[in-house]
């Protein structure tokens, strides 16, 4: 989704088969200038006075190209698509992976290094590019020729949009979206393909005037930044298409034995921030999808559908679009309703889909503060789906935590606005940046977690029966 002035442009999505997830990427170019262009035009200026122009990006959705003619050999391959989930299943099972989990846990042993460390629950999921590509390898026979041929190019939505918006004079990535992708190592900072704040300037045939791109930076990161997370044992979760939980490690990078997954937050300068992560793939997915089946008109309804009913009634949703990440890790399990009796209504559905986000935040809250070893005091929230109280007030009771929500929710835009502007001098550092975030609600814990223990213990017998669904997610 594209979004000018907090009003969203939505990018049409296709699932051609079960598990296949895929953008066309002409019709994002052409929704990603127009958007440029109404921004501006709506904010009553002209192009040649934008200082500098930053970028924030859907993470792990790639493509690839003819290095010649620019002309791409297939749809974007969205990070929600498991296609290579069999392939995944098999390379993680593989002798080679155990020799390498193997060999690093014993060099740390002797070496006590963070990195063997890492090496050593080494694990691959669909959400990671590597299998993906090597699944469009096997089966597009264009993209190995091209790759023969030396006429491939390869590159994440940050990457592609860059080659264009620079006419394909630069061709680059940067660390938020090179680490997830498992294309770099976390320690080597240094790489001449990665350029810090200075990635060229826009094409002036594109908008009319050049103008300078100084920050490309991956969404949860940018969310990250933008909710001013500066600190270490800061935690946020974003609530868009899906749920991701962040917290921020400082300058360690943390070794998960949970399925936590270490990133890089953001380089400035020589300062390199690490995060770790958790997500649940389907969140704003499965609110989408209910309001095409006409369970409610808008998604502003479900809250007070929600707020109708004392409880959903016995009915549990797993909402598993895309598969159900940590702590389950099945990327093969079904999205399903349960518990449905003659009396259910519409009202229950809806209530006990917005519960299923509450209990998935509550699986990656515990596993992401368990595994990391903090306690924070609060958590920061954002994304269109904690526009919705009903949720935010159901995390806040299930967590024991307040939760802040700012006013504007996008803010993968904003931490992309802040490097921008940090980088051409706009605002001089982070300091001045947090004094401009206020949070606009807070919720504060309302029950105790345990009254919502057997709610959530049958979402949780529902989860079980929703394991193991689908065999394959190839035509």
């Amino acid at each position: 989704m594209l979004r000018w002035f907090g009003s969203p442009c939505l990018v049409t999505v296709w699932v051609c088969f079960p598990g296949w997830v895929e953008l066309n990427p002409d019709s994002l170019w052409t929704l990603f200038v127009d958007v440029v262009k109404e921004a501006v035009q709506v904010a009553g200026i002209q192009m040649h006075q934008i200082a500098a122009l930053g970028l924030s990006t859907q993470r792990s959705t790639f493509i690839t190209w003819n290095k010649k003619t620019g002309k791409p050999f297939h749809n974007f391959i969205s990070w929600q698509d498991v296609r290579a989930g069999e392939l995944t299943k098999i390379w993680n099972r593989s002798f080679l992976m155990k020799v390498i989990r193997g060999i690093s846990s014993l060099l740390h042993f002797f070496t006590r290094s963070s990195q063997f460390l890492l090496a050593s629950y080494l694990s691959f999921t669909t959400q990671h590019i590597s299998l993906r590509l090597a699944w469009i390898l096997q089966h597009i026979t264009e993209v190995e020729q091209a790759i023969k041929e030396d006429n491939c190019c390869f590159g994440t939505i940050d990457t592609w949009l860059l080659y264009k918006l620079t006419k394909g004079s630069v061709y680059a990535t940067e660390y938020s979206n090179a680490i997830l992708a498992l294309l770099i190592d976390f320690k080597d900072t240094n790489f001449t393909f990665l350029l810090s704040h200075n990635f060229g300037s826009v094409d002036a045939e594109i908008f009319g005037a050049p103008i300078k791109i100084t920050a490309l930076v991956a969404d949860q990161q940018a969310a990250m930044f933008g909710e001013c997370c500066f600190d270490v044992g800061d935690l946020k979760v974003t609530m868009g298409t899906g749920s991701f939980w962040d917290v921020n490690t400082g300058s360690k990078v943390h070794t998960s034995r949970k399925g936590l997954y270490p990133l890089v937050g953001w380089k400035i300068g020589k300062e390199v921030i690490y995060l770790a992560e958790g997500n649940a793939s389907d969140t704003g997915n499965a609110i989408k999808w209910a309001q095409s089946l006409d369970l409610f008109t808008s998604a502003d309804e479900t809250s007070k559908m929600a707020h109708s009913l004392v409880n959903s009634g016995g009915v549990c949703f797993v909402p598993s679009f895309s598969g159900l990440q940590i702590p389950v890790n099945d990327p093969y399990a079904c999205t399903s309703f349960m518990g449905i009796t003659p009396s259910t209504t519409k009202n229950h559905l809806v209530r006990a889909m917005l519960e299923s986000i509450a209990f998935r935040n509550k699986q990656l809250y515990d596993t992401i503060t368990r595994d990391v070893g903090i306690e924070p005091t609060s958590i920061r929230a954002d994304g269109g789906v904690s526009k919705n109280n009903f949720v935010m007030q159901m995390t806040s009771d299930l967590t024991n935590k307040t939760i802040s929500r700012p006013a504007s929710t996008d803010m993968s835009c904003l931490g992309a606005a802040f490097l921008a502007g940090l980088a051409v001098g706009f605002w001089n550092d982070k300091e001045q940046l947090k004094k401009l975030i206020r949070p606009d609600m807070v919720f504060k814990p309302q029950k105790e977690p345990e009254e919502y223990e057997p709610a959530m213990s049958n979402w949780i017998k529902a989860v079980q029966r929703s394991l193991s669904w689908y065999s394959q997610t190839s035509p």
